[in-house]
């Protein structure tokens, strides 16, 4: 059976669901409050669709962090929720409990950023012997405590237009079945 109409319809729900993400993600604010513009998550967002045994899968894919800025992550001391593609809230799945963010890392970013931490002393990493900042070291702390905000830049676009797929799912998948009786049922 040509079920066309069916694969470009879900096509395009993946298309508006990609294109939407991505500008939820360029619109929101980054720790700075500036906001976030073209980043590299950004362009790593994409989907396919792929034919399965039972039909057609739309899948979905970006930077493993994405789900971590899209979902939020718990601190050890604040609880952070998300909201999900069926619009309700809901704790976030990922927490820090007794390690936070590595501080080498931190600190590379600080420095891509260009931020200067005011008073505070450098000092070498005990696994990587690299030069960190004390600042790095807070901020760990801070994320591990608090955790990181949800955005909710992929869960909002997701339920937004699933509740349109669900609405004309059938009817793409209607014309596809016509389409198909008509071409091998031709009444003489």
């Amino acid at each position: 059976m040509d079920t066309k109409n069916l694969e470009n319809f879900l096509k395009s729900f993946g298309s508006k669901v990609e294109k939407k993400a991505k500008e939820n993600l360029a619109a929101s604010k980054d720790s700075m409050g500036k906001a976030r513009g073209n980043t590299a998550l950004g362009k790593s967002i994409r989907y396919k669709v792929v034919p399965t045994a039972t039909g057609f899968s739309t899948q979905f894919y970006m930077e493993d962090y994405g789900e971590y800025l899209d979902k939020g992550v718990s601190g050890n001391k604040t609880k952070r929720s998300f909201t999900n593609y069926k619009n309700k809230t809901q704790s976030s799945p990922y927490s820090y409990t007794t390690k936070g963010p590595p501080i080498d890392i931190l600190s590379k970013w600080i420095k891509r950023k260009g931020i200067k931490g005011h008073g505070v002393k450098k000092g070498r990493s005990k696994n990587t012997g690299q030069f960190v900042s004390g600042f790095a070291y807070l901020i760990s702390r801070k994320i591990k405590r608090e955790g990181i905000k949800s955005i909710s830049f992929f869960q909002k676009p997701l339920g937004l237009y699933y509740r349109e797929l669900k609405d004309d799912l059938l009817k793409k998948l209607k014309l596809d079945i016509e389409s198909y009786l008509t071409t091998f049922y031709r009444p003489k």
